[in-house]
């Protein structure tokens, strides 16, 4: 099922609650004013009944029907009410009907001991009357004035009538004026969603959101700032892409080359041997370019990553196993490769697979381009890790342009793909630390120092 607009559900909410609060007053209203009429012709009930009683009923025949019903109708304040709905009668002590007022009176029942208000039904019709029975002032009379229920209910419903339908009308009026007032205010989502819509795939400009109302301006400038980090991301995947196309061309060039090299030799298997050879180097190092180009692709993923994804991390465990698995590769270039403890990295969390590749990136580079016999140290420190390589020592002028993706050295024997330290640094960044390369007085220092 197609959920409703926010809008079209706005207004049947206005829709519901009006109606509900108006059926609730006009339902308080009826029973209020049928309360409130109650009393009122109680009170007129019993006032006539008072003026009844002081009346001498002795000399009364019965053609004195035609004086009492002008009498009851000159009781008649706004001469509105029907004169069936008002009645009465007079009775002896002993129940005999005496007198009535010719038309509904002469339908009441007495019955002895009776006084007060008595609900009763009376005529062929068995409609519901409300009558009041009390003594005349000399005792000698029962005097019976009863008024018909379905009036009082009919004058109830008039008076609720007659005050609700003002209301009803202002409520109408109130309810297209809010409907009107939603459509308005909803127009800048309308039209902000057409932008949207109409736009082309590449068109990553920033919305324009002068005249935005103010609970749509954070929307905006949310999208705006999406827009932006989609055109930043982009930019990148271009140019890592260019660039990788580049870097891969020059090894499969030449893997390409050394196969032709291998294929012409024929029978010259010292020439074949070194073509298989520099083939062999050559799938190697594309291998090593392809996998740091897969690792390098592969933070893309973190980023944006919550801290709540994060997990503990037990530092001196993970040095220590990146460390050993380094011990070979130094052993093998007479390379001294130690691990030095001076605190305890304060970073508690984060991903520790990025942070082993971190540490065995910078290991690779500083075992791949030392000479034999160099001394490396890892040390780790409360605020920093720090691999110290000595007698190594790099150019001041080379050093800015280290974290540039696929940058090597001039002049540079030893294969690579220059994009050790640039994964170094996104993974730093990552982790809100910062990528520091220097060289000291007896080697070159590379530290991971937290922000």
């Amino acid at each position: 099922m197609k959920k409703l607009s926010l809008q079209l559900r706005l207004i049947i909410f206005f829709i519901i609650i009006s109606g509900s609060v108006f059926f609730s007053a006009g339902i308080l209203s009826w029973y209020e004013g049928r309360e409130k009429l109650d009393e009122f012709f109680d009170t007129y009930q019993i006032l006539i009944g008072r003026k009844l009683s002081t009346l001498d009923w002795q000399n009364f025949t019965p053609e004195s029907q035609t004086k009492i019903d002008k009498m009851i109708k000159d009781l008649d304040d706004d001469g509105e009410e029907e004169d069936d709905a008002l009645g009465f009668a007079i009775f002896s002590p002993q129940g005999k009907m005496l007198f009535h007022d010719g038309n509904e009176g002469k339908y009441f029942k007495f019955k002895e001991n009776i006084s007060g208000f008595h609900n009763q039904r009376i005529n062929k019709d068995k409609e519901k009357w409300r009558i009041l029975w009390l003594e005349s002032l000399d005792k000698q009379y029962i005097i019976a004035i009863g008024q018909e229920l379905d009036f009082r209910e009919d004058a109830a419903f008039d008076l609720v009538e007659d005050t609700l339908l003002p209301w009803a009308a202002g409520l109408t009026i109130l309810l297209l004026a809010a409907i009107y007032m939603v459509s308005r205010e909803f127009r800048p989502i309308k039209k902000l969603a057409e932008n949207i819509k109409s736009r082309n795939s590449d068109d990553l400009s920033a919305i324009d959101n002068k005249n935005m109302p103010s609970e749509i301006a954070p929307l905006v400038k949310a999208l705006n700032n999406l827009f932006l980090k989609i055109n930043d991301m982009i930019k990148r995947e271009r140019s890592f892409i260019s660039d990788s196309a580049h870097e891969l061309r020059s090894p499969l060039t030449a893997l390409k080359v050394q196969l032709e090299v291998a294929e012409l030799a024929e029978d010259d298997s010292k020439v074949r041997k070194e073509a298989l050879e520099k083939l062999g180097m050559g799938i190697a190092r594309a291998s090593r370019l392809v996998e740091q180009l897969l690792e390098l692709s592969r933070l893309e993923a973190y980023r944006g990553r919550q801290t709540n994804n994060a997990q503990m991390i037990d530092w001196n465990e993970l040095i220590t196993k990146v460390v050993g698995e380094h011990q070979s590769a130094a052993e093998n270039q007479k390379i001294t490769l130690e691990y030095e403890k001076k605190g305890t990295f304060c970073l508690k969390e984060g991903y520790p697979l990025l942070w082993a590749l971190l540490l065995r990136n910078l290991l690779d580079n500083a075992i791949r381009y030392s000479p034999q016999g160099a001394n490396i140290k890892l040390t780790m420190e409360n605020r920093a890790i720090r691999v110290f390589n000595a007698p190594a020592h790099v150019s001041e002028d080379i050093i800015p342009r280290l974290k540039e993706r696929f940058f090597r050295p001039p002049g540079q024997s030893q294969s690579g793909s220059g994009l050790g330290l640039s994964i170094v640094d996104r993974i730093a960044k990552l982790h809100h630390c910062k990528l520091k390369l220097q060289n000291k007085d007896d080697g070159f220092e590379v530290s991971i120092e937290i922000l």
